[in-house]
C-alpha cells in the first residue's frame, strides 16, 4: 500500500525578523499549496510568540497538512508536509531562501505506508 510521501525541511541561516512574522510564512505556504496543487479545507492556524518568539503555523489539507514552526533565536524554520499523494517535489531551496533568506536547507523525503 502506497500512502503517500512526507517532507521533513530545516532550514537554517534564516533572517531573525521573517522568522517572527507570519504573514512571511503564510505567504510561503501559500506558495507550497499552489506549486504542488493542494486543497486547504479549514482555516489556516497561525500563532505567534510574544516578544522574540516564533510562529508555529498548521494547515490542514485534503492530502493531509502542512506544518511549519520558527526558531529566530536560532535563525531556524522547520517545514512539515505530508501528502497521501505522491508528487515532484518543489525546490525546497529555493522558496525557503526567497521567503526567509534561508542560508542552508536540508531535505528529507519518507515514503509512508505500511512496513
Amino acid at each position: 500500500m502506497d500512502a503517500g510521501q512526507e517532507w521533513l525541511i530545516d532550514a537554517a541561516e534564516c533572517e531573525p525578523g521573517k522568522l517572527r512574522d507570519a504573514a512571511v510564512l503564510s505567504r510561503l505556504c501559500g506558495q507550497l499549496v499552489a506549486q504542488l496543487g493542494l486543497t486547504v479545507v479549514a482555516p489556516p492556524q497561525w500563532h505567534t510568540f510574544p516578544g522574540e518568539g516564533g510562529v508555529t503555523g498548521l494547515l490542514l489539507l485534503s492530502e493531509s497538512h502542512l506544518a511549519v514552526h520558527t526558531f529566530p533565536e536560532h535563525g531556524y524554520l522547520a517545514l512539515n508536509l505530508y501528502s497521501c499523494r505522491e508528487r515532484a517535489a518543489p525546490d525546497f531551496g529555493a522558496l525557503c531562501r526567497e521567503a526567509v533568506g534561508a542560508g542552508r536547507v536540508q531535505l528529507r523525503e519518507l515514503k509512508r505506508g505500511p512496513a
